[in-house]
């Protein structure tokens, strides 16, 4: 049985999971809900951090050592840029500007966001179907003990510094789901959060008029990005600890515990098992690390034969 699946994702954690799905589903019946409210404004170009790093994994031309960006990547215009006393603190390769200038160019013809994405997602060679969560702009703020602050500035400029105590997604109340996003949960035989930041990767997407009610009418397996109460990459952990949160497997559970069929954990906190099956969900424990190609492919195969012998079968029952 191929089955349809439905994930939800955003930054190199999310983009794992992904790859490691599409090297086992056919390409038809994987699609891939990303956030957008990471994306800004910068040298007056649209930049969609965690659309392209999708884009980029699945297509195989991202940076292996980070995750992001492009691999062989050469840096030219932006140490021009620097020697002209220009902003470098977003590291924008060549091959990279390349793409944010296209995308710029065709968002400003009148194309929405979600035709543009389908376009570069075809010219760069992959078939999944990556759809931005909405083609209406949504922006993450974080607002922290210094001020608001856009996500990108706090993120990157400020290397997630300053102390959070809460986010906003501007705009999301006004957003509506871009083509294709509701048909493709409707679609799915069972929905995967992939392990990304629970704050900033998935809540934008969740938030979006629509798409939580949906997704509530699916199985969604999540898969922890919290290992032995530290992140597997990026600020997570942090930010549970500055919002008055026990970073764990168990908090992250807990935070979608109204959307979860079941949870995929680590080893390593395999046991929070029972707790996590006493907020009402299936718990699963393997190794979720990905450290390269085969990882991925291992937890995604491990996922799939658990939604396909657990998940669908409680559901059915």
């Amino acid at each position: 049985m191929a089955l349809n699946i439905t994930a939800f994702a955003g930054g190199v954690g999310g983009a794992k999971m992904v790859d490691g799905l599409a090297a086992l589903l056919p390409d038809e019946n994987l699609r891939v809900v990303v956030n957008t409210g990471d994306d800004f404004k910068h040298f007056g170009l649209t930049i969609c951090p965690d659309v392209d790093t999708i884009m980029y994994t699945l297509a195989g031309v991202s940076n292996p050592l980070t995750g992001w960006g492009r691999a062989e990547e050469s840096w030219r215009v932006l140490e021009t840029v620097e020697q002209l006393g220009g902003p470098t603190w977003f590291q924008l390769g060549d091959q990279d500007l390349a793409l944010h200038l296209e995308r710029t160019r065709l968002l400003q013809s009148g194309e929405p966001l979600s035709a543009v994405c389908a376009r570069l997602c075809a010219q760069l060679g992959t078939a999944v179907q990556v759809l931005p969560m909405s083609d209406d702009p949504v922006w993450t703020m974080v607002l922290t003990d210094e001020g608001e602050l856009p996500f990108q500035e706090y993120f990157v400029a400020r290397h997630c510094e300053p102390k959070v105590s809460s986010f906003q997604f501007r705009g999301v109340e006004k957003a509506r789901p871009a083509p294709g996003v509701l048909e493709a949960i409707q679609q799915a035989d069972c929905i995967v959060f992939c392990p990304s930041n629970p704050w900033v990767s998935l809540d934008p997407i969740l938030a979006v008029p629509g798409l939580r009610v949906a997704a509530a009418e699916k199985p969604v397996i999540g898969v922890s990005p919290i290992v032995g109460g530290q992140a597997i990459k990026g600020p997570a952990a942090k930010m549970y600890t500055e919002l008055g949160y026990q970073p764990s497997a168990l908090t992250v559970a807990k935070h979608y515990a109204d959307l979860l069929t079941a949870f995929v954990i680590d080893n390593e906190d395999a046991e929070l098992q029972s707790q996590i099956s006493d907020l009402g969900m299936l718990a699963f424990a393997t190794n979720i690390v990905m450290q390269n190609q085969n990882d991925r492919r291992r937890l995604a195969e491990e996922v799939l034969e658990y939604v396909l012998k657990e998940v669908l079968m409680v559901v059915k029952s």
